[in-house]
């Protein structure tokens, strides 16, 4: 079983489109126990609660899935107790969680109360100006995250011809007749969605040791083009068809395209790859999706292929340096608020969540 402090995603992308939540995916309401839904504002105890809470809870053998902070992957935005059909999720924009059945599966937790008011208010001019220009730079970085998707689309779209998609289905089916055996009689298997992959200040990441974690078996997908979604669909779809649960992982470059699958069931994980992203593991086959692409067309294209992945590259990096200036922003920010925060009242609230998830109340 997997150490659960190594299952960790992101549930949130800073993409091309701006911020893309997939916060529905946490938990489905209708079968969940208990969500906690955390409101408060900056540096007021939200994902040391959460940690707190996850320490008290995994300490009694239960499992933890971790959401980390797309804007700032130090930071918890989830925790997700799958054994316990519950979790504690940050409320707050950009990734507004509301309830569905208040009161009876969800509750507001309010960490607003921790703030000592009063001390505060002699900090108003500086609060204020820490929080200008705040978005202004988050609008920056999805502009030049927009501009190198565009160009990132314009090689994919040169690449993907009809005969190479035939050729990835083809190889995708072969894989699926090797290692997936249907389940006789099983219902299709659930499709979760997770983002193994982020944007943020500290660059591109990709959490492979949560497919690691889960998965001894990894098929590597070495992809310097954007080719994965036309394989990975069909594994997918093969998988599930065969009755087991997946875990759909979308590109945060381009949400409505998957970057990586796993099948935790059968200790399988596809894991595409990039020369900005290698793969730091032993995989158990790798099958080079650039390689299936028309020679002819490489040869033709390679100039330009070479001068859109270096414009794109840099975009990116313009995009992180403006998430950068946004996390000093927040950093500030939370270091005029943290010595107005009473965290042990914090702890209280973490203690009483705890308990209660561990006595199924």
């Amino acid at each position: 079983m997997a150490d659960t402090h190594d299952v960790q995603y992101f549930l949130g992308a800073n993409s091309p489109g701006g911020f893309y939540s997939l916060y529905d995916q946490l938990i489905a309401p209708e079968e969940a126990r208990a969500v906690y839904i955390l409101k408060g504002g900056p540096g007021c105890g939200k994902s040391t609660l959460m940690r707190r809470v996850a320490a008290l809870v995994t300490r009694e053998s239960f499992q933890a899935e971790y959401i980390l902070c797309s804007g700032d992957p130090g930071s918890l935005d989830a925790v997700l107790f799958p054994e316990l059909r519950a979790a504690v999720v940050d409320g707050t924009a950009p990734h507004v969680v509301e309830p569905r059945y208040p009161g009876v599966v969800e509750s507001y937790v309010n960490l607003g109360e921790c703030y000592d008011r009063a001390a505060l208010g002699d900090l108003r001019r500086e609060i204020m100006g820490c929080m200008s220009g705040y978005k202004g730079c988050y609008q920056r970085a999805y502009r030049c995250l927009g501009a190198a998707a565009e160009i990132r689309e314009d090689v994919r779209s040169t690449l993907l011809t009809e005969a190479l998609e035939q050729r990835m289905a083809k190889r995708a089916r072969g894989i699926l007749s090797r290692e997936v055996r249907p389940r006789r009689g099983a219902s299709p298997g659930r499709v979760r969605q997770r983002f193994l992959g982020a944007v943020t200040h500290r660059g591109q990441l990709c959490l492979y040791g949560t497919a690691q974690a889960q998965c001894g078996r990894v098929y590597e997908l070495p992809d310097r083009y954007g080719l994965a979604h036309a394989m990975l669909s069909v594994l997918l779809s093969g998988a599930a068809a065969a009755g087991y649960d997946v875990v759909a992982c979308p590109d945060p470059m381009a949400p409505d395209r998957l970057a990586h699958l796993l099948v935790p069931e059968l200790s399988l994980a596809f894991l595409s790859s990039s020369p900005a992203l290698p793969y730091p593991g032993d995989a158990c086959r790798r099958v080079r999706l650039d390689a299936m692409a028309d020679r002819e067309i490489l040869r033709r294209s390679r100039p330009r292929l070479r001068f859109c992945q270096k414009v794109s590259a840099a975009l990116v990096d313009e995009a992180v340096d403006s998430l950068a200036q946004t996390k000093a922003m927040h950093d500030q920010l939370e270091a005029l608020y943290n010595p107005y925060v009473d965290f042990g009242r914090v702890e209280e609230f973490a203690q009483r969540i705890a308990g209660e998830l561990l006595s199924g109340g």
